[in-house]
């Protein structure tokens, strides 16, 4: 009986020890993994640029244990217009003394010191210390500050981007915009669209019903989530039956452009047209009726009816030989290209700033803004394009080509035009079917 009872007790306890040898483990033994080292950057006089601060990619597959979180909770702080980093602290209840050992950081400092109205910084503060600070500048790439005793250090967290093809395909019936969007185009897009074939199409004048476009495009990704939309990759647009069709290239040296599958640039010398879609209401004539000094009148130029303020571009590389009151052009910039193109801006409401008669000026830059200065009934832009000093019909008048690929670059351009061409001839062809259904 004796030898029963203690047979039981020594099972009884076996059975104890086990359970709390059992109970100490931990639930999957394998999940558990060493915490990530991160390099942060000292705060001191002469800190490391922003271009070699150490920068740390997340990511989230292989995220390691997260080491323990600074006291305090986290705030949102969301920039408002006229916001400076000061003003955003004081808002939080950080005291000056707090705002200071954060800009002692100077690559932290140099981000924070533009902000943007809209943009967010996460505080985490206890009992009115800030313990930490993170700032996305960027998609993906953020600013992570930490305190270390009376200082901070910073360190670049990088979120890997993921990029998706994505296709699009649709036929004109009213406008382009209308179109586009109609075929799942963002308005991002149809704008980098109509700036590629620019040169060669007129949106304003040359789109009719039943022209037709496709295009490739790339899509950004975040964390498995859309962010935005990318670079067009390649496009066809069939204008009056005339194809017209680009590819995206990317050379040795990390230059982008678009060329035809020749190899030609789609880029021109000259942008057809200064403003972006408005209005023609007058055009090139030697016997044109002038609406204000009612006498038969040469105009040897484009009138672009615009509202008041509409942003007006140079429409080739340049060097600007006149800014000012020029007669019943009212306030006019010139701008020579090279020896034998000039080109004129009339009518301005304003004048761009930042530049003066002998600034050089580039292809697209806003020079002035639409207005009606001079002899003008209303508002608009009057342009004049010249070679060797003639007047020129901007509208009709040939525009130089700019250099093609460099022929280094042709054979791996054309292996990589090959694919997309199927691809675009693929999604125009399925585009006209469906169109055809209906």
């Amino acid at each position: 009986m004796i030898r029963r009872h203690l047979h039981w007790l020594l099972v009884l306890g076996g059975t104890a020890l086990l359970g709390l040898a059992i109970g100490v483990l931990p639930d999957d033994a394998e999940a558990t993994r060493a915490p990530e080292t991160s390099v942060l950057a000292p705060t001191h006089e002469n800190d490391t640029p922003a271009a070699e601060l150490p920068v740390r990619t997340a990511t989230p597959a292989q995220a390691p244990a997260a080491p323990p979180e600074p006291p305090g909770a986290w705030r949102v702080a969301t920039v408002k217009s006229g916001d400076s980093l000061s003003l955003l602290f004081a808002r939080n209840d950080l005291s000056p003394q707090e705002l200071y050992k954060v800009t002692q950081n100077e690559t932290a400092a140099k981000r924070l010191k533009r902000l943007y109205p809209g943009d967010e910084i996460k505080l985490r503060i206890d009992e009115d210390r800030l313990t930490e600070l993170s700032y996305e500048f960027d998609l993906g790439r953020s600013l992570h500050m930490l305190r270390d005793a009376d200082r901070f250090k910073a360190e670049i967290v990088q979120r890997p981007l993921e990029y998706r093809t994505a296709q699009a395909a649709g036929v004109i019936n009213d406008s382009l915009f209308l179109s586009a969007q109609a075929a799942g185009l963002s308005d991002k897009l149809t704008m980098e669209l109509a700036g590629i074939f620019g040169w060669d199409i007129d949106f304003v004048l040359d789109i009719r019903k039943g022209d037709r476009f496709a295009v490739i495009y790339e899509e950004v990704f975040l964390d498995g989530e859309k962010v935005r939309d990318g670079k067009i990759v390649a496009a066809t647009f069939i204008n009056r039956d005339k194809p017209f069709q680009a590819i995206r290239y990317t050379d040795a040296d990390g230059h982008s452009d678009y060329y035809s599958p020749d190899g030609r640039s789609m880029r021109k010398a000259f942008l057809r047209t200064p403003v972006e879609f408005s209005r023609i209401s007058s055009g090139f004539s030697l016997g044109r009726k002038h609406p204000i000094l009612n006498t038969i009148r040469a105009h040897k130029g484009v009138d672009y009816a615009a509202p008041r303020g509409t942003p007006v571009r140079a429409t080739g590389d340049g060097k600007i030989i006149h800014r000012g009151r020029k007669g019943g052009y009212g306030s006019t910039v010139i701008i020579q290209h090279g020896s034998s193109y000039s080109t004129l801006y009339a009518h301005l409401s304003n004048y761009a700033r930042g530049f003066r008669t002998g600034s050089r000026v580039k292809q697209g830059q806003v020079i002035g803004y639409v207005g009606s200065s001079g002899l003008a009934t209303g508002p608009h832009l009057h342009y004049e394009f010249r070679i060797n000093g003639v007047h020129r019909n901007p509208l009709t008048v040939k525009l130089p080509d700019v250099q093609p690929l460099p022929r280094q670059y042709l054979a791996d351009f054309q292996s990589h035009v090959t694919p997309l061409l199927a691809s675009l001839d693929l999604l125009s062809q399925t585009n006209v079917a469906l169109a055809s259904d209906f």
